[in-house]
């Protein structure tokens, strides 16, 4: 995989996604916070202005939006160890900074109420009056704040967050842009998906359009999809095409598979194809094995007959599949690619082949 496709912990972070049409900002449960000194303030401002009026800093800024997000987000950088999701374990705000209590305990409370639905907090680093780190999480992620300030603001809009958020894709350092893709793709507002789409357009940084693209396949269900869809079909740049056929691979919309069989047959360029071809191998399993044995078949390029055994070798029922291959293709690089893969298998009937082979 890419070292843009690389999104600091974008697989564990998220657990099932859900629906929702919840607009503005939502009160809830507080999360946990420990080693801070807290204000906490009403809204009142742009957020711009109050990056700005902060001071020199360090220290952090934080709010609360209603989430698509249903589940424990937080990080791995946590003094107590990844084994602590919902008890003790913090997440360390200030790299290199913690303090000496669990934050199950010696908590401040930020906000009070219950709302309907989950909320990502955004928490933003401020320094020279701007942003230079944010992170969002789940509200149950204890967060550990090293000593530092912590301005915790009350009813914070959804359109003010997002556009603080896609300022900082255009403004900030590549992980910044990361960082606040990721806290934009958490947003129940419909308006996050118009954000994500504008920064895929040409022109923009290749990292920006890539890290767009996958959040709108990881987190944004339909109309992520269909965005993608569109993005598979009508973009120019073969490249780019690969990390869409990847954010494919990550939506849970149905038809993500079509358009990416679709993809495997179809697509002029052969980078694309085999990473379709290897992206339906993960995804679909069986529903994939048609279009993956047709590739090795078929396709005119033998580049990408090779990556599709390559694909057969990642399904859970590959090995008869890549014994046919080794047995009959005329390709004498794919028999090759099959013999290769059948001998990483460890699966005993491999094994009976390759020595039924050699015994010859």
């Amino acid at each position: 995989m890419s070292e843009a496709l690389r999104t600091p912990a974008r697989l564990a972070v998220l657990a099932a996604l859900a629906g929702g049409s919840s607009l503005g900002a939502t009160e809830g449960p507080p999360p946990r916070l420990v080693n801070a000194q807290v204000e906490t303030r009403p809204f009142a401002d742009s957020l711009p202005d109050v990056l700005r009026n902060e001071g020199r800093g360090p220290a952090w800024i934080g709010y609360g939006v209603a989430s698509l997000r249903r589940g424990h987000q937080c990080c791995f950088d946590s003094w107590e160890g990844k084994g602590h999701p919902r008890g003790g374990g913090c997440c360390r705000l200030e790299k290199g900074r913690s303090g000496a209590a669990s934050c199950a305990s010696s908590t401040v409370a930020l906000e009070a109420g219950a709302g309907p639905h989950p909320r990502t907090l955004v928490m933003v680093r401020v320094e020279d009056g701007r942003a230079s780190r944010l992170g969002a999480y789940s509200e149950d992620c204890g967060l550990d704040a090293g000593g530092r300030r912590v301005l915790w603001l009350t009813g914070v809009p959804d359109r003010e967050s997002l556009g603080l958020l896609e300022s900082l894709v255009a403004k900030g350092s590549s992980d910044l842009a990361e960082e606040a893709l990721m806290a934009v793709a958490a947003h129940a507002s419909p308006e996050a998906d118009r954000v994500l789409e504008r920064q895929t357009a040409r022109g923009l940084p290749a990292k920006v359009r890539e890290q767009a693209a996958f959040w709108m396949g990881e987190a944004r269900g339909r109309t992520g999809y269909e965005t993608l869809r569109r993005l598979i079909a009508s973009e120019d740049d073969s490249s780019f095409r690969e990390h869409v056929v990847f954010a494919l691979s990550q939506s849970e919309v149905p038809e993500a598979t079509d358009t990416l069989v679709e993809t495997a047959r179809r697509d002029k360029d052969t980078e694309v194809r085999g990473q379709a071809l290897f992206w339906l191998a993960q995804k679909a399993g069986r529903r994939a094995k048609a279009t993956i044995t047709d590739a090795i078949e078929n396709d005119p390029d033998t580049e990408v007959k090779k990556k599709a055994v390559f694909a057969l070798s990642e399904m859970d029922d590959g090995v008869p599949l890549l014994i046919q291959v080794a047995r009959t293709n005329r390709n004498p690089e794919v028999r090759e690619q099959a013999f290769f893969w059948l001998g990483q298998s460890g699966d005993p009937k491999a094994l009976d082949f390759l020595t039924e082979v050699l015994r010859r």
